[in-house]
């Protein structure tokens, strides 16, 4: 009887195991863009051009999804070159000492029909801080081209400059404290 049981114990771990699927990103197909707003009358807007995500899941409808971001904050693009340099520099993300950021969920709340609540830890220039954002799943397709299942997201939020200490120095009146952010991407099943 003990064996029975050991053997269900197993099966089931297997199963669970062998059911989580990872999804990549498909960078060609996949935007992370931000904009602030500056004095106050205009937003500005730029994105950052060079990124890694996943998603692991074991739920179709990726109601248990872990996502998980990586981004070269070098590649930082605002389509100005001098303010690109500037936002790179210590005033700003500070590149040479904190080339990367990432973000990495840790829950998924459903808020909707394909809507969910995402929460995760956010580190930037060596600060961490739990973000909040909206997520949601645009559904799942087999891609005419690759014959992949893909999966499209769309994830909005608002964070902080502050909580990060980037542009201190740079008063609200100058610079939005609050910066908005759209990722939007296909997800290619591995």
């Amino acid at each position: 009887m003990k064996k029975l049981f050991s053997l269900l114990i197993v099966a089931l771990v297997s199963t669970s195991v062998f059911a989580q699927t990872t999804w990549k990103v498909d960078n060609a197909h996949a935007r992370l863009g931000f904009s602030t707003m500056h004095l106050g009358i205009s937003d500005v807007s730029g994105s950052f051009n060079e990124f890694d995500a996943s998603i692991v899941a074991d739920e179709e409808d990726f109601s248990d999804a872990v996502f998980e971001l990586t981004v070269k904050v070098a590649s930082i693009d605002t389509e100005v070159g001098m303010r690109d340099d500037h936002l790179r520099s210590a005033d700003f993300f500070e590149v040479e000492n904190y080339p990367e950021m990432t973000y990495k969920s840790t829950s998924v709340k459903k808020s909707g029909a394909n809507k969910y609540t995402l929460t995760g830890d956010l580190t930037l220039r060596g600060i961490t801080k739990p973000v909040t954002m909206e997520l949601w799943y645009r559904g799942t397709i087999e891609n005419p081209q690759s014959k992949a299942p893909t999966a499209g997201f769309q994830v909005t939020g608002t964070i902080k400059r502050s909580d990060f200490d980037l542009g201190s120095k740079f008063p609200v009146a100058m610079i939005s404290d609050e910066v908005t952010i759209k990722a939007d991407g296909e997800f290619v099943k591995q």
